[in-house]
């Protein structure tokens, strides 16, 4: 099995009680199996109050408390079950997240999501064109995986090459993918819209790009954050298509992303572009429905 991850990956590290937004907020936090059968075999006092906060549905999860927080999320916005357990306790989404994976055969990709704030730091703080490590091997490649890959490198050495502007990168990827040309991201503002939403502020936006969207101004970030924007939408996006064989709708998806987000960075100038990220991102790629109706927008 071959692993691969960006450059930047070991270099993540929750940010914990300093975190805004928290993954333990909000979310249903589902309990793998394994997990759930640690802590039912605890005696201890900890456990007693593990099974006080496990829901029995299907899936067993936490039982989330006031303002939808987890029950072990204390006053200062770090876990319990960590100060007194160790990380080992955590269930697999907990100790996970934010992390994602995409997988062809006997290769696998892993990468950080933007709607934690941590990573969505992280990965706008990179100054050097993004660079794929990787670990083990790739004992039986198959062609058409390779293929995907090889696309997917030339899509790569189009957004990272600094000699172009952002908007003529962008132009490129859309050629060689064949991909749709996406317009102005205020004539998404509908689509966005009829999207499931989490977020009041969320809404509130997108209504402005709505009644903004063609006038607004240049925001003040360099290139260098949209191109690391690009490389991550095509880095956890663009091997879906080894499941639906849309290549197109990846690199759309990566364009309008991007555009939309310049949008709301000079309609909001004093919101971190770290902040939209993550918001977006929260939106949009954590909800495989919003996703699903899009790509089939883009197609």
């Amino acid at each position: 099995m071959l692993t691969v991850y960006p450059d930047y990956y070991p270099a993540f590290r929750c940010i914990a009680g300093a975190c805004r937004h928290s993954c333990c907020i909000g979310w249903e936090i589902d309990i793998d199996e394994e997990s759930l059968a640690r802590y039912k075999a605890m005696h201890d006092p900890l456990g007693e109050r593990l099974r006080r906060n496990i829901s029995a549905d299907d899936p067993p999860h936490f039982v989330l408390g006031e303002r939808e927080r987890c029950p072990f999320l204390n006053e200062r916005n770090l876990c319990d079950l960590i100060l007194e357990g160790g990380e080992g306790l955590l269930c697999q989404i907990c100790d996970d997240h934010p992390r994602f994976r995409n997988f062809l055969p006997g290769y696998t990709e892993i990468g950080l999501g933007l709607c934690c704030e941590g990573a969505a730091q992280l990965i706008l703080s990179q100054q050097e064109p993004v660079q794929l490590l990787s670990e083990g091997n790739w004992e039986e490649k198959d062609p058409d995986a390779e293929a995907l890959l090889a696309l997917r490198k030339q899509a790569f050495a189009i957004v990272q090459d600094r000699s172009l502007s952002i908007d003529k990168r962008m132009d490129k990827l859309l050629l060689l993918c064949q991909a749709c040309e996406p317009g102005h991201p205020a004539d998404w503002v509908d689509v966005f819209l009829e999207l499931e939403r989490l977020d009041e502020g969320w809404t509130a936006m997108l209504q402005k790009l709505e009644q903004d969207g063609k006038t607004i101004p240049v925001p003040d970030v360099p290139d260098v954050q949209w191109e690391q924007l690009l490389v991550y939408f095509l880095y956890r996006h663009f091997l879906t298509a080894w499941e639906d064989g849309d290549v197109g709708s990846k690199a759309g998806f990566a364009v309008l992303s991007v555009r939309l987000l310049r949008c709301l960075k000079g309609l909001f100038p004093q919101v971190e572009l770290a902040e939209l990220a993550r918001m977006y991102s929260a939106e949009i790629e954590y909800s495989n429905e919003n996703m699903d109706i899009l790509f089939d927008e883009l197609l």
